[in-house]
C-alpha cells in the first residue's frame, strides 16, 4: 500500500510542471485595463494642456469636472447595485476626459455633470460596466446633451478669446467660420476643446499604436475613406480638390474619433478586417452627414451607427476554426 502512495506521488510531482489544467482564457498579456487605460490618458495630455493654453481656464474646468463626475457616478452606481468597485481601472476617468474633449470651454458646468451621468450610467452600468456597453458612452453623452442643449453645445470661445460667442450647431470651422488649413492642423480655431490640434491628436493617436494600445486599421481605414470621398467628390461640385480634402481631414472632431472614439476595445471589432470595414463604414456615414446633414459634423453620430454594427461585423469576419470545414463543405 505505501508503495502504490509513492509510486503515486512519484508520478505526480513529475507531471506536476509538464501539465497544468486551467479555465479558458489561455492566452495571457501582461496589459491591464488599468494600464492601457493609463496609456490613453497620456496620450491625450497634450492636446488637453493645449486646449487650456487656447481656451483658458474653463478648458481645464470642464474636463476636470467630467472626470470627477465620472468616476463619481460609477462609484455611486456600483455601490447602490452591489457590484465590485472599479473606479480604479481609470476607465471612468478616460470617459470622462473625452467626454469633456467633446465639450465647449463655456461655463455651462452643469453640461460635464449631466453627461457623465449619462454615459456611465445609462450607456455604461446599467448595460453591465466596462466591457458590455455596445456604444461609446462619451460619445452617446456628447449626441445626447447636443440634442437636448444645442445652444450650450454650440457656444465656442474665439482661440486665445475669453470672451464665449455663439457659434452655430458645430466647430466654428465647420460652421462656415474662415480659417487657414494651417490654423486648423495647429488648432488656432475654435472648436471643441480636445479636437482642435491635429498634430497634437496625431501625436497622441501615434503613441497609442507604437505601444501596441490601437492598431492600425480603424484610423487608416476611417481617414483614408475621408481622404478618398473628399478628394474625388468635394462639396459643391468639381473633382480632385486636395485642398477640400484636407480641409475635411483636420475639421471637427475627425482625428479625435478616428484614433480615439473608434478604437475603443469595446464598441469596435476584434478582427483585423472587421476593423477595416468598421473605419470605412465610419469614414462614409462621416462624409454622408456632413454633406447631406443638417448637423454639419457628423463624426459622432457616423461611430456611434457604426457601434451598433460591430456584432454583425464580427459575425461576418469571424476566422474558421482550426481543422473546421469551409463554409459550403
Amino acid at each position: 500500500m505505501n508503495e502504490q502512495k509513492n509510486q503515486a506521488t512519484v508520478t505526480e510531482n513529475f507531471y506536476d510542471g509538464l501539465l497544468t489544467v486551467t479555465p479558458s482564457p489561455h492566452i495571457k498579456h501582461t496589459a491591464t485595463t488599468t494600464k492601457v487605460m493609463a496609456e490613453v490618458l497620456i496620450a491625450l495630455i497634450p492636446a488637453f494642456v493645449w486646449g487650456v493654453i487656447v481656451f483658458g481656464l474653463n478648458a481645464f474646468l470642464m474636463p476636470a469636472i467630467a472626470v470627477a463626475a465620472s468616476v463619481l457616478f460609477e462609484f455611486l452606481t456600483q455601490k447602490l447595485l452591489k457590484k465590485p468597485v472599479t473606479v480604479g481601472d481609470l476607465s471612468a476617468a478616460v470617459t470622462g476626459l473625452l467626454l469633456g474633449f467633446n465639450l465647449p470651454a463655456s461655463d455651462s458646468y452643469f453640461l460635464p455633470v449631466v453627461g457623465a451621468a449619462f454615459a456611465i450610467v445609462v450607456v455604461k452600468q446599467l448595460f453591465g460596466g466596462i466591457g458590455k456597453n455596445f456604444v461609446n458612452p462619451a460619445l452617446a453623452a456628447r449626441v445626447f446633451l447636443f440634442l437636448s442643449w444645442p445652444d450650450k453645445m454650440a457656444a465656442f470661445p474665439a482661440p486665445f478669446d475669453r470672451a464665449v460667442v455663439d457659434a452655430v450647431a458645430s466647430a466654428t470651422p465647420r460652421s462656415g467660420a474662415a480659417v487657414s488649413l494651417m490654423d486648423l492642423f495647429l488648432g488656432k480655431c475654435g472648436g471643441s476643446i480636445g479636437e482642435i490640434s491635429v498634430l497634437l491628436l496625431l501625436i497622441g493617436g501615434i503613441y497609442l499604436m507604437v505601444r501596441g494600445i490601437i492598431t492600425w486599421h480603424i484610423p487608416v481605414a476611417y481617414l483614408g475613406t475621408v481622404a478618398l470621398i473628399t478628394l474625388l467628390f468635394p462639396q459643391g461640385g468639381g473633382f480632385f480638390d486636395p485642398s477640400f480634402m484636407l480641409f475635411e481631414l483636420c475639421s471637427g472632431g475627425l482625428v479625435l474619433g478616428a484614433f480615439f472614439m473608434a478604437t475603443d476595445y469595446v464598441t469596435s471589432p476584434i478582427t483585423g478586417k472587421g476593423r477595416l470595414i468598421f473605419g470605412v463604414g465610419c469614414g462614409l456615414l462621416t462624409v454622408f452627414l456632413r454633406y447631406f446633414g443638417a448637423y454639419p459634423e457628423g463624426v459622432s453620430f457616423a461611430i456611434l451607427v457604426m457601434n451598433c454594427l460591430v456584432w454583425y461585423i464580427d459575425k461576418l469576419t469571424r476566422p474558421r476554426v482550426f481543422g473546421g470545414a469551409r463554409h459550403g463543405q
